[in-house]
């Protein structure tokens, strides 16, 4: 597999992230001040129990032993307190955050579909809206307000230890900031980054992969294809656990290249301490004071030293997500246009291309009227379910027009369009509720008796009263305690209970017996009388009440006239 790298830098991501901040912006600033002002209490614990020991070394110091204790047992306590209130901040911004994220995520993936979700695995969104959401956490909650008060500790201890005790000392924990805060996560974010992206991708796909296998269970059952799965989700799990490794191994190696750099520092600033000392530059007890600070400020830079481990899967993570949001519609929602109520169809000279080259129709026609069966007949993969998704604006038409009661699809609006025009596809999806539930989908407010109808107009009524709650009954994960052609009953349910003056078909009986293809015929031929029904088969029988018939081939439509 080819190395996958993420579209954006890493400071854009970054950029795009805070500015979800909005008007959380606040949060994250008392976030940043106490976490600052509880580190400096931290480090005022040693910093003011080294100033008791250069008190009992005889050096002047302008504070009583009382005094000494009181500051160090109230820095500790303010820590405590300032610590709580920081990650109250952080956390509380985090979780806001990923709320508002999923929302758009969610308002995302309802303007891109159905169209543009086709394309995309199921459980590579599914991995999107939990695993990437959650890795945003850590950027929220751990990085934006550990990098400010890595700086704001770094600069209060340069001028503390500057003017305390001495410049060279201040020089050198700056020198060790910018070593251990900059150069080494540089250093090291290449390698981590590349190996991050690739995880991120690997896992992904990994999940769209054995979701797909959990999904399709029955089929490789049945075609006894478990051990190839098997060996394909093994072959897919070890690929992971490769990158997973590479992943592990870059971020140990760059923890331990942070270590030994401020293991470096910390002899580094001792050592000038004591040189200090010997030419009598500094006191033994400033000295003491000024090393015991610097030694003590390296936990927030060690901290922003640690992100790039955590920040190339963030990146990637962020990354994704970004793209999702940035993705732009195959059509554009009309909310100003037109509505109408459904009388008439019709169809000239429309074309389509999927990837703007290769068409898969040209100089389509046709019309339908009110109280009419349209039949559309063609070999699979001919381009008929394209056809009923363009009526519906599921995709962006190429030239032509499409035009309701004369007013082109483009320019009616998209709610009052799916009021006048609903579909059943091939396959119904339903949700793991109760078929009443399921129902009411197409009709929120519906009654018993009308969904009973719409049930018995489908032929699946007295089949559900056999069940064991009825229209209570659930309908199981993906539909699973229904057959294929109970579910597609179903779906043909939920259309009559909508009411839509325009019903597209996409092969309604593909997968029910004779006897009920027969019960469902007989329903449509009695309902054309008001309303159109566009009906795709291969089914010759099928195609027996259609008033007219229209034949799909190469792309083309034409009316068959024998």
């Amino acid at each position: 597999m080819s190395k996958i790298k993420s579209r954006r830098s890493g400071a854009n991501i970054m950029a795009r992230l805070v500015l979800l901040l909005g008007s959380l912006a606040y949060v994250m600033i008392l976030a940043v001040i106490n976490g600052s002002l509880g580190f400096i209490c931290a480090m005022g614990v040693t910093v003011f129990g080294a100033v008791g020991v250069v008190k009992a070394l005889g050096e002047v110091v302008a504070m009583s032993y009382p005094l000494i204790i009181g500051l160090t047992v109230g820095c500790g306590v303010l820590r405590g307190v300032l610590r709580y209130f920081e990650q109250y901040g952080n956390h509380f911004i985090a979780f806001k955050l990923l709320a508002v994220l999923r929302d758009k995520i969610f308002g995302a993936l309802r303007t891109l579909c159905p169209a543009k979700l086709e394309s995309k695995q199921k459980g590579s969104i599914i991995a999107m809206i939990t695993s990437d959401i959650e890795t945003l956490e850590v950027f929220y909650a751990h990085t934006v307000s550990p990098v400010c008060i890595a700086v704001i500790v770094s600069a209060a201890v340069f001028l503390f230890v500057g003017f305390v005790s001495s410049w060279y000392l201040a020089l050198a924990a700056l020198v060790a900031y910018i070593a251990i805060g900059i150069i080494v996560p540089l250093v090291s974010s290449g390698r981590l980054k590349e190996s991050g992206v690739n995880y991120r991708a690997e896992f992904a796909s990994f999940n769209a992969y054995f979701l797909d296998s959990i999904k399709g269970i029955k089929e490789i059952v049945l075609n006894n294809a478990g051990s190839m799965r098997e060996t394909e989700v093994n072959r897919r799990s070890d690929i992971l656990l490769k990158e997973t490794k590479k992943m592990k191994h870059n971020t140990v190696r760059a923890a331990a290249a942070t270590e030994l750099t401020v293991s470096l520092f910390i002899i580094l600033t001792l050592v000038i301490g004591i040189v200090l000392v010997h030419f009598d530059m500094l006191s033994a007890g400033r000295m003491i004071i000024g090393v015991v600070a610097v030694f003590g400020s390296f936990g927030p830079v060690i901290a922003v030293s640690a992100l790039p481990g955590n920040l190339t899967q963030t990146f990637a993570s962020g990354d994704r997500v970004l793209n999702l949001l940035a993705e732009t519609p195959a059509v554009t929602e009309v909310k100003n246009g037109e509505n109408i109520e459904y009388e008439n169809l019709s169809v000239s000279d429309l074309s389509f291309s999927y990837d703007g080259n290769a068409e898969v129709l040209s100089d389509i026609k046709m019309h339908a009227e009110k109280g009419e069966i349209i039949g559309i007949v063609g070999e699979s993969g001919c381009g008929k379910s394209t056809f009923l998704k363009l009526l519906l604006r599921f995709w962006q038409k190429g030239s032509g027009t499409i035009a309701y009661n004369g007013t082109d699809v483009d320019g009616i609006n998209s709610g009052n369009l799916l009021d006048n025009v609903t579909m059943v596809s091939q396959s119904t999806y339903l949700f793991d509720e109760s078929i009443e539930d399921n129902l009411k989908i197409a009709k929120p407010d519906a009654t018993q008796e009308e969904m009973e109808n719409a049930c018995r107009l489908a032929s699946v009524h007295d089949f559900i009263m056999t069940l064991p709650e009825g229209y209570k009954t659930s309908a199981g994960a993906l539909g699973d305690n229904l057959s294929a052609g109970e579910k597609q009953r179903i779906g043909l349910a939920r259309a009559f209970l909508k009411a839509a003056e325009l019903i597209l078909l996409d092969e309604p009986t593909s997968n029910v017996d004779s006897i009920n293809e027969g019960i469902i015929l007989k329903t449509l031929k009695e309902q054309k009388s008001r309303k159109s029904i566009i009906l795709v088969s291969h089914r010759e029988s099928t195609m027996a009440i259609a008033d007219r018939i229209y034949k799909v081939e190469n792309g083309r439509m034409a009316e068959v006239t024998e």
